[in-house]
């Protein structure tokens, strides 16, 4: 992992297209290691949730190129790369664990994190989630504090529970939410360590419960509009 932690570091510093074409040989070998690194965590994560059994790294990671065009940033890279591995893969919509790298330092804001759940939610599936905590919300809490060491991101948020759904019940701050994910950040000595598959296995494992419930409400949305 070191590699690929030092390649990032050096784009951010560098992130044009001069430099990245000069160090592209680079970039396709710290590609294939994080390939092999994700091959790793997808055997690991099935051994307690088979829902993401038999996805390829392809089905779970992402172009190292950034979308600018609607974007005041121009920078054409981004400095971090990541793994989203979910049942059916990163475009099913299905809640699932995601990997984030990006290497933290003097001069560097990103922070290397563990995150599981689901962001940018489609409307009926967001709905199926939120009756989902109103019908079953102490077994969502319950998931989510048995997950130790993550918490949820409440970053985007409605200021109001949302129509349809009844104001004053003990679950509104959960109810408000407009993504659903617990998030952990790690350390650089976590992300560089010898066994960091089984480690990160290990912490995502905490937080298969949450994952299930969710993809729970996904799939009956799903079901509905079919």
């Amino acid at each position: 992992m070191k590699e690929i932690v030092d390649f990032l570091r050096r784009l951010h510093d560098n992130n044009d297209r001069a430099w990245f074409d000069a160090h592209r040989a680079e970039w396709t070998r710290v590609k294939g290691r994080f390939a092999d690194f994700t091959a790793q965590l997808i055997e690991g994560l099935a051994s307690f949730d088979p829902t993401v059994r038999g996805l390829r790294p392809q089905n779970c990671t992402y172009r190292i190129a950034r979308d600018t065009r609607f974007s005041p940033d121009k920078r054409p890279y981004k400095d971090y790369i990541g793994a989203y591995i979910a049942p059916k893969g990163k475009k099913s919509g299905f809640a699932g664990y995601y990997f984030h790298l990006e290497p933290c330092g003097d001069n560097l804001l990103g922070c290397n994190l563990l995150s599981a759940g689901m962001v940018c939610i489609e409307p009926a599936v967001l709905r199926s989630v939120r009756e989902e905590i109103l019908d079953n919300g102490a077994e969502f809490v319950q998931a989510a504090r048995a997950a130790r060491g993550f918490r949820i991101c409440e970053n985007n948020s409605l200021k109001r529970t949302p129509t349809g759904f009844p104001t004053g019940t003990e679950y509104d701050h959960l109810l408000r939410l407009k993504d659903f994910y617990l998030e952990k950040p790690v350390t650089e000595e976590f992300v560089l360590a010898d066994d960091l598959v089984e480690r990160a296995v290990e912490e995502f494992r905490l937080t298969q419960p949450f994952v299930a419930i969710l993809n729970r409400a996904v799939q009956y949305a799903y079901d509905e509009m079919m």
